[in-house]
């Protein structure tokens, strides 16, 4: 990911200086009157604007997948709502306060990698993460984010994603068919679970053994083309989940 790190006191460019230190390639923005502060806090990375901040925010949504912001919530939920436009292309969005303390994801949690971001930095800052997402709160599935870090890819429209992940989070019934790929995905999924999978999800080796009706949301796992069988049946409630060669 290409980060950008933004800043606008002294005392958070100091802190900003170890966001980019533990974020290999990333850039610090920070306003003309801190440029000496900035670049000790960041030799070599760091990049000053003469103006207000929000004026920096269209040029880094568009040159960036992520931006570290250590100002306030508040502040930057103002910043950045003009610019947003859907979950699929805004970048991920994570704020840090100037203590160091929280890293709160505040936009594109999931597909935009905030969450994750936020759960770097809690590691290298010493923070506490603040994920609000209900998947990662309560460490259940992530829909949106089954068999990423495995290069898997998924092929489901905006409502079937959400209605899976809403089948998912209100503990409704899912099957979850893998016909393919590793079968050990659920320990490194998004950022690591530790428990067991969810008690609402009950496992499937093939679609055909599934009762549609019986079930809220179907993921499927399969390098097959779904049987025509199950298109109507599904329609409207399934993710199909594509894994990559070998994994």
């Amino acid at each position: 990911m290409k980060i950008a790190v933004v800043s606008i006191t002294r005392h958070g460019i100091a802190l900003a200086g170890k966001v980019v230190a533990a974020l290999p390639g990333a850039q610090l923005f920070a306003p003309e009157k801190f440029k000496a502060e900035a670049e000790i806090a960041a030799p070599g990375a760091a990049n000053t604007y003469v103006g207000k901040v929000g004026d920096q925010v269209p040029v880094l949504f568009a040159a960036f997948d992520g931006i570290v912001a250590i100002v306030s919530l508040g502040a930057v939920v103002r910043l950045i709502a003009p610019h947003l436009k859907n979950k699929e292309t805004d970048p991920a969005v994570v704020v840090v306060d100037e203590a160091g303390k929280f890293a709160i994801p505040v936009l594109s949690g999931h597909l935009g990698g905030a969450n994750a971001l936020a759960g770097h930095l809690a590691t290298a800052l010493g923070a506490t993460p603040v994920l609000t997402t209900a998947s990662d709160a309560r460490q259940t599935l992530a829909v949106d984010l089954l068999g990423r870090e495995l290069g898997w890819t998924f092929e489901a429209t905006h409502d079937e994603v959400v209605r899976a992940s809403a089948a998912v989070v209100n503990d409704e019934p899912v099957a979850l068919v893998q016909e393919a790929g590793n079968e050990d995905w659920w320990v490194n999924h998004a950022n690591g679970r530790s428990g067991p999978l969810p008690a609402n999800l009950q496992r499937f080796s093939r679609l055909e053994d599934v009762v549609p009706e019986e079930f809220g949301a179907v993921l499927w796992i399969s390098a097959r083309e779904m049987p025509s069988a199950f298109v109507a049946p599904l329609a409207g409630k399934r993710i199909v989940y594509r894994p990559a060669t070998n994994t």
